[in-house]
């Protein structure tokens, strides 16, 4: 039996069109929203390790930090107050998604993203300012809130701006976009942890408005999609009009041809939430559920929220667990990089297999090591550190070349029109979810299952490996209008949804 073998994509050879700079700084500008989520990432990871910060804050946790020698070294941070800091951006942004959806759908993808760009400029402008922990918390409320419009947006706009051959290149641009702001920030909390006083982290949070203005300015002169534009009613000749200047061709007969049937069965769609339930929207909606699940629990923000506070608890001091993050930032973004080169040509689930892979062995490894080497007290030797640091590389790596950007592009590119919105919010709230469940929990799972941390979510890995290779076709290439063909040629999929033809889906669904 074929295991979750899908066609290959040769539906976009009916469509013309090239990638356009057009398209290029368009999608740049849009991208900017992965930027803005992957800064805060960074930024919050490296300020809960900075000691001023820290006495400022959560002077409970310094005090276990500097002045409890009895305490073990993996509960040195579990503080249910320090998590709450992080994790309640994700609660936000989680509620925040669902009203994106609606805005995306009735007003377009492009005021989502500025109403994004404007809540995390003013979350960042707080954050900066706070006094206290109200001020702290309200901040990352409101940066949460424009996580979640754009996490809403900027994956749909990336996918409808591209051409289907180039889908996986520019949308795999939103992974690397929040990898740029990771790094930015890993970079910058190094630089501002040395500032004497004690006020570096006000630095280091207030920076956050720099790609913020850039992505609320740069939404005002954003094109909107050419399907969203078809999707609110505009008029066709427009629409063509703005699908030629995207495909960089006048003939775009055929994409506006299915952009015009798709629109038609989207009117027919009053209540998407409950359109999605449906027997037949049933494989994207259990993607939409199980991706973003599977994404989570890789650990991967166990890494990117805590990595300076794990690399601390290994032994090494507050600069160099900084320097260390900054080493698996760039790491992270340099493989992502070479996902956006190589998975139009290699498809989604070679990388989604061998990322998984790749994690698991550095994940075992990793928690070998630290049961081995790492008491409740004391550190490990450098040569072992050192070791862990080059290991948790390896583990960002392959995280960045499949499930980080795959994680975001396979949901968006699979849903109809119709519920396309609904889909990619669902997307969001998943993931939102289980950040929030993995951050607020991971500080207090550290001390209870100590180095068995990484067993934990080395499980995970393989989960959701084999799930990918059994239930998850290959969509690379496939035109958006047209993907429920990778459904119905799926071994297991066409038991649910059926084999019928394009023509009968259609009619199916206009009744």
């Amino acid at each position: 039996m074929a295991v979750g073998i899908g066609v290959t994509g040769q539906g976009s050879s009916n469509y013309n069109g090239k990638m356009t700079p057009f398209v290029v700084l368009s999608c740049m500008m849009a991208a900017m929203g992965g930027v803005i989520f992957g800064y805060d990432i960074g930024i919050s990871g490296g300020v809960t390790t900075m000691e001023s910060f820290l006495e400022k804050f959560f002077p409970e946790v310094y005090k276990k930090m500097k002045e409890d020698t009895d305490i073990s070294n993996y509960c040195k941070f579990d503080s249910q107050l320090l998590t709450s800091f992080t994790s309640s951006l994700y609660i936000a942004g989680l509620v925040a998604s669902l009203f994106a959806s609606s805005m995306t759908r009735a007003y377009g993808r492009k005021p989502s993203i500025l109403v994004g760009g404007a809540a995390f400029l003013a979350g960042s402008a707080l954050g900066g300012a706070a006094v206290n922990i109200y001020m702290l918390i309200l901040g990352r409320v409101l940066l949460g809130v424009g996580v979640g419009f754009a996490n809403q947006s900027v994956p749909l706009y990336l996918s409808e701006m591209a051409p289907p051959k180039y889908r996986g290149a520019i949308n795999n641009g939103f992974q690397f976009s929040v990898g740029i702001g990771a790094l930015s920030a890993n970079l910058i909390n190094y630089g501002t942890q040395k500032i004497e006083g004690g006020w570096g982290w006000r630095v280091s949070l207030a920076l956050a408005a720099v790609p913020a203005s850039i992505l609320t300015l740069g939404a005002f002169f954003l094109p909107e999609t050419p399907n969203s534009m078809i999707q609110r009613g505009e008029n066709h000749h427009r629409v063509k009009q703005m699908l030629q200047r995207v495909r960089g061709t006048e003939e775009v007969q055929a994409e506006l041809a299915d952009l015009i049937e798709a629109n038609e069965v989207s009117k027919t769609i009053h209540h998407p939430f409950r359109k999605i339930t449906q027997r037949k929207y049933r494989p994207q909606l259990v993607m939409a559920i199980m991706i973003p699940f599977f994404q989570q629990v890789t650990g991967i923000n166990v890494i990117a929220f805590y990595a300076p506070i794990l690399f601390r608890t290994i032994g090494l001091g507050e600069s160099a667990s900084l320097l260390s993050n900054v080493m698996t930032g760039a790491v992270g973004t340099i493989s992502t990089f070479i996902s956006m080169l190589i998975v139009d040509k290699l498809g989604r689930r070679v990388l989604f297999t061998a990322g998984g892979i790749q994690m698991l062995v550095s994940q075992i490894l990793v928690g070998g090591i630290m049961a081995a080497q790492l008491g409740d007290h004391g550190g490990v030797s450098k040569g072992y550190a050192f070791l862990v640091l080059v290991l948790i590389a390896i583990y960002v790596a392959g995280f960045g070349w499949s499930w980080g950007p795959l994680g975001w592009l396979v949901p968006s590119e699979i849903f109809p029109l119709e519920i396309r919105s609904a889909g990619q919010s669902i997307n969001v709230v998943v993931n939102f979810f289980f950040t929030f469940i993995v951050a607020q929990l991971f500080l207090s799972m550290l001390c209870h299952f100590k180095a068995g941390i990484f067993f934990f979510f080395g499980g995970w890995v393989v989960v959701m490996t084999i799930f990918v290779y059994l239930f998850l076709p290959e969509t690379k290439n496939m035109p958006l209008e047209k993907m429920e063909k990778v459904w119905r040629e799926h071994w297991f999929w066409k038991t649910i949804v059926g084999e019928e033809s394009d023509e009968g889906s259609r009619m199916e669904a206009e009744a």
